[in-house]
């Protein structure tokens, strides 16, 4: 259900860019949304749907990439993608570090939006 406000802000930003740009119909949205996120692609399209009727961008389609998990290790800096869902602990493959910075996998923006 926390997809319905975050939607509503996309749309929101979509329509006060369109407006500022004379935009007469918008046909998609590209969005990067991080793998740390756990927002349902599918949820987020069903809202913008709803949310959308009868303004200019009823029936965009939303293109969602996600972004994987990166980090990078403090100790020796080495960046590495890790599939947060299957790793319990998080160590550098290269010097077996534990101290970590997240690099990417949070992200969460607007790419582009494609008009006419």
């Amino acid at each position: 259900m926390h997809e319905l406000p975050i939607t509503e802000s996309i749309l929101n930003i979509v329509l006060k860019h369109a407006e500022a740009n004379n935009v007469n119909k918008v046909i998609s949205i590209s969005l990067k949304i991080g793998e740390l996120s756990d927002l349902v692609n599918e949820w987020v399209q069903r809202y913008f749907d709803y949310l959308s009727k009868d303004t200019i961008a009823e029936g965009a389609k939303l293109k969602i990439e996600r972004t994987p998990v990166v980090i990078q290790c403090d100790k020796c800096g080495l960046s590495f993608q890790v599939n947060i869902r299957e790793s319990k602990t998080i160590r550098c493959p290269d010097c077996g570090g534990k101290e970590v910075t997240l690099v990417s996998g949070r992200e969460f923006y607007i790419n582009s939006i494609d008009v006419i």
